[in-house]
Order: structure tokens, then C-alpha cells, then sequence
């Protein structure tokens, strides 16, 4: 049977200047919410593609909430311009951007005894506490993910650095399932 994931949640981190002035950020961008106190850096969220940015007097950016990583890297090349056009100085309007995080989901569409998947993965490789959290943790080392079980079947695979990391853990994870009769 054939899985497919499907990705929530893209985090790319980048630098668009040298300095910002986020007091100067949040009165010219409509939305933008600043709060020393709270929080040291700026929020802002666009809709198209839909994201969120942490901007921070650094100069660096972080965009969470995109769906892919093309959307990530358009969403951030248009908050440059949007920074620029609001008289934000020397911009870097093709700047270097790091995937620091991709979330993805995927259903096995079976329930799984993960007391079972504790004794056949052993102790040392994963972390199943049902009094604390439903899930059973597996953390792989290749491709070095984290991949939450849920006795659902419902997975989430996190700490991937590109789609492909999120494909191949669930290959694998499906492969060690398979091996141990999990699956029908």
C-alpha cells in the first residue's frame, strides 16, 4: 500500500539586513505586531502564500506556516520587497535561505499496538510514556527525523531539512513495520 505525507508546516530562517528598526517595520507594515516587552521581535503574517515571519532588530528573519518550501523561499523574497518598499535600507533581495524544520503527517491506515512497537523497537530506541503523551517517540538517525506513532496509525514526521527527509522516514518507518507484521 502506497502512503503519501502530507507537509504542514515549513521553517526557513534568513538575513535580510544588517540591523532592522521594528518600531519603523511595525507602523509601515499593516498587521505587524511588536511588543518588546512580550515578545524581542516582530510578528507578521501575509496570506499569499500564507506565512508567518519572526523579524528581529538582527537583521534576521524566520518564516513558519508555509505548506512548501518554494512557498517559504517566495514568501520571504516578498517580505524583502515589501521591507525595501517601505523604506527599509540595504536589503538583501536574494538572500540565502536555511530549512530549519519541515513538519509532515501521513496515515498508515491501521491501528497499532504501540506497546508492541516498544518491545519489538526496544527501550533504547523510542519514548512511550501514555500517561504523559499519547504517541510513541522514534527518533531515526537516517534520515535524522522524529518521527510521533500514534496508535491510529496516524504519524508526524518532524526535524526533516527537505521533503525528502519526511519521505524517506516514513519509507523507513513503514519498512520496520512491515518487517514486523504491523502492517495489512
Amino acid at each position: 500500500m502506497e502512503y503519501t505525507i502530507t507537509i504542514e508546516n515549513v521553517v526557513a530562517s534568513t538575513t535580510l539586513a544588517e540591523d532592522f528598526d521594528l518600531l519603523k517595520i511595525e507602523a509601515g507594515l499593516e498587521g505587524a505586531e511588536y511588543n518588546k516587552a512580550k515578545f524581542p521581535g516582530l510578528v507578521y503574517r501575509i496570506e499569499n502564500p500564507k506565512a508567518a515571519f519572526l523579524i528581529f532588530t538582527s537583521g534576521k528573519v524566520v518564516c513558519t506556516g508555509a505548506k512548501t518550501v518554494k512557498n517559504a523561499k517566495m514568501a520571504i523574497i516578498n517580505l524583502a520587497n515589501t521591507l525595501q518598499s517601505i523604506g527599509c535600507e540595504k536589503i538583501n533581495l536574494e538572500p540565502e535561505v536555511h530549512i530549519q524544520n519541515i513538519v509532515a503527517t501521513a496515515d498508515l491506515k491501521t491501528n497499532l499496538n504501540l506497546n508492541t512497537i516498544v518491545i519489538a523497537f526496544g527501550m533504547e530506541n523510542v519514548e512511550y510514556e501514555p500517561e504523559v503523551f499519547p504517541g510513541l517517540v522514534y527518533r531515526l538517525e537516517s534520515p535524522k527525523v522524529v518521527v510521533l506513532i500514534f496508535s491510529s496509525g496516524k504519524l508526524v514526521i518532524t526535524g526533516g531539512k527537505s521533503p525528502e527527509d519526511c519521505e524517506e522516514g516514513l519509507q523507513v518507518i513503514k519498512t520496520e513495520f512491515d518487517n514486523l507484521g504491523l502492517l495489512y
